[in-house]
């Protein structure tokens, strides 16, 4: 079983948002493959279901993006899951829009939903998808940025990229990290 959440802050005034970017690539994963992310477990919206020959739990933490760590190594736990089992999904102000970068582990890299995982699992080795929402402009304070609507053309290179994101984890599931980071890295 593979846990997949995707990072964001619940409420309606966060839909959209350059940091919920997370929970976009699970709400288009939950609508391909008919997987309800609707039951609350270990402070997340969760569904559960199959990606190809995979059981899946889809995740969209309830925590706000800050304390991610809790609801993701709740149900790690709860499911007994071993950390090659997580998939993290979140935004990056350090790529450029649009931009898709998979990796095996990492550091946090000033992100603070990232920085809360790393200490609530005990451990940086966790795969992630990190999906560029733009650099900060230097005029802007960063919470604003990360907390502000993409502009329409700008929305729609994130469409294309959420397609993108909910494509490399179905491969990664398929056929491992390695390929999926040959295929995805840099698109």
């Amino acid at each position: 079983m593979k846990l997949i959440a995707g990072l964001g802050n619940p409420g309606a005034e966060y839909e959209n948002t350059r940091h919920n970017i997370g929970f976009d690539v699970i709400d288009r994963i939950s609508g391909k493959y008919n997987i309800a992310v609707k039951s609350m477990e270990k402070h997340g919206l969760v569904g559960k279901g199959m990606i190809g020959s995979e059981k899946v739990i889809l995740v969209k933490p309830q925590t706000f993006m800050n304390l991610s760590g809790v609801c993701v190594a709740g149900l790690a736990d709860y499911y007994s899951l071993d950390i090659s089992d997580v998939l993290i999904i979140y935004d990056d102000v350090s790529l450029d829009i649009g931009k898709i970068r998979i990796r095996p582990n990492g550091s946090a890299g000033g992100h603070n939903g990232i920085k809360n995982l790393i200490n609530e699992l005990g451990t940086q080795e966790f795969q992630r998808i990190r999906v560029g929402v733009g650099k900060k402009p230097m005029h802007y304070d960063l919470a604003d940025w990360v907390l502000g609507h993409f502009k329409k053309d700008e929305r729609e290179i994130m469409d294309k990229s959420v397609g993108l994101a909910a494509e490399a984890v179905e491969s990664i599931l398929d056929r491992g990290i390695g390929f999926a980071m040959n295929m995805y890295n840099g698109l």
